[in-house]
C-alpha cells in the first residue's frame, strides 16, 4: 500500500502487521528523517546492535536470502528487530520484493531509495503488497514548512515576525534535515529564553544568522537564471544536487522568483513605479540582489515570463510522471530559460 497525507500518524505508530515499508523520494534529508523515527518506534533507539541490523545493497546483490535470516533472526535482549536496507535500487528489487511479496519472521525490513519513478519495480512492490508500505517523501510543501518552523522556534520559546517566516518558507524546505539544521542554528543564535518570556525572530535576525548560508547558493543559481548566465547555472545546480538538494525543489524556487518577476510586471502595468511595485513584494527583495532583481525586471516581458512558467510546468510534470532523471529534465528547463534570458533585449 501508499502512505499519503497520513504520514506523521503512521510514523508515530506504524501498523504491527506490517513486515516492511519503503521510504522514498527526493528530500533525502526526509528519507533519513523517516528512517530513524520508525527504526526509533520499533527499536526504541537508533543504537543497539542486537535490535538493529543493516544490510548493504551489494550484500543483498550477493546474498539474496540474508533477507530472509536476518528477518527471521531474534533479538537477545527481546523484542521487535529492525532490519534496514539503505541506498536501494531496483538492482536490488527482486530479493526485497519477494520479501514484501511473502515476508518471513518478525523483524521490520526499512527500506530506502532515491526518488523512484510511477514505473519502478521497488515502487510497485511495496505498493500492492498486503504487508508492505511504500512511504513517499517529497520536498516540503510552504503549508508543511511554515509549521515545521513554528513548531521548532515554538518549542524554544521563540515566535517569528510575518516577514522573517516568508523569508524562512521561501528559501529553506529542499531538504528537511538542512531545514531544520538551519532552524536549530536560529534557535542558538537567539540566544536562552526565561521561563514565561518569549522572543520574536524577525528578518534582520534571519539574515545575520542564516542568511549568508541557507539561501546564498540557492539565490545564486535563482538569479543566474534570470540573468542568462548559462555557466553559472549549470554549476551552482550541479553543487547543490550533489550537496543533496532535490532538484524539484530548486525548481520551485525559481518559479517563486519568475512569479515575484511577473508580479512586479504586472502592478507596473496597472500604473505603479518600478520601485512601488517591488516595495510590495512580500518577502521583500533581499537588498544585496535589488539591482539584478530590477534588471531583470527590466529585461523580461510579460511573454516572457509566462514562457518561463510554462517551461518549468513541463519540466515538473515530466519529472513526475515519467522514468526520465528529474535532475537532467529539471537542469536542462533552467538552461533553456536562462538562454531566454541572453537573449531577450531590454
Amino acid at each position: 500500500m501508499k502512505i499519503t497525507g497520513r504520514a506523521e500518524a503512521f510514523i508515530a505508530k506504524p501498523d504491527p502487521a506490517l513486515a516492511a515499508i519503503l521510504i522514498y523520494g527526493p528530500d533525502a534529508g526526509l528519507v533519513r528523517e523517516r528512517l530513524n523515527a520508525l527504526t526509533k518506534a520499533v527499536a526504541g533507539g537508533l543504537d543497539d546492535p542486537f535490535r538493529i541490523s543493516d544490510i548493504a545493497p551489494d550484500a543483498l546483490r550477493d546474498d539474496p536470502a540474508r533477507l530472509g535470516d536476518e528477518a527471521a533472526a531474534l533479538a537477545f535482549t527481546g523484542g521487535r528487530r529492525v532490519v534496514r536496507i539503505r541506498g536501494a535500487t531496483d538492482t536490488v528489487a527482486e530479493p526485497i520484493a519477494a520479501f514484501a511479496e511473502d515476508p518471513v519472521g518478525g523483524a521490520l525490513v526499512l527500506i530506502t531509495a532515491d526518488d523512484l519513478s510511477p514505473r519502478s519495480k521497488l515502487r510497485l512492490a511495496f505498493e500492492k503488497a498486503e504487508r508492505a508500505a511504500a512511504l513517499p517523501c517529497y520536498a516540503d510543501t510552504e503549508q508543511t514548512l511554515e509549521a515545521i518552523i513554528r513548531e521548532t522556534l515554538k518549542a524554544a520559546g521563540l515566535t517569528v515576525a510575518s516577514d522573517a517566516l516568508s523569508w524562512l518558507t521561501d528559501r529553506l524546505g529542499g531538504d528537511r534535515e538542512l531545514s531544520r539544521r538551519e532552524l536549530e542554528k536560529l534557535v542558538i543564535y537567539m540566544g536562552p529564553v526565561e521561563k514565561g518570556d518569549t522572543k520574536t525572530v524577525t528578518e534582520e535576525d534571519v539574515l545575520a544568522c542564516i542568511g549568508d548560508t541557507a539561501a546564498m547558493g540557492l539565490d545564486d543559481l535563482i538569479y543566474a537564471t534570470g540573468d542568462g548566465d548559462q555557466a553559472t547555472v549549470q554549476r551552482v545546480f550541479a553543487r547543490l544536487t550533489n550537496e543533496g538538494t532535490s532538484s524539484i525543489s530548486i525548481l520551485t524556487s525559481v518559479a517563486r522568483h519568475v512569479l515575484r518577476l511577473h508580479e512586479t510586471r504586472g502592478r507596473m502595468a496597472d500604473g505603479k513605479n518600478l520601485e512601488s511595485a517591488m516595495m510590495s513584494l512580500r518577502p521583500p527583495v533581499f537588498f544585496k540582489y535589488k539591482g539584478r532583481f530590477t534588471a531583470q525586471v527590466s529585461k523580461w516581458s510579460e511573454p516572457l515570463l509566462a514562457r518561463a512558467l510554462d517551461l518549468l510546468n513541463e519540466a515538473e510534470m515530466t519529472a513526475k510522471s515519467t522514468d526520465m532523471p528529474a535532475d537532467a529534465v529539471i537542469e536542462r528547463a533552467l538552461i533553456q530559460i536562462a538562454n531566454v534570458a541572453r537573449n531577450a533585449k531590454r
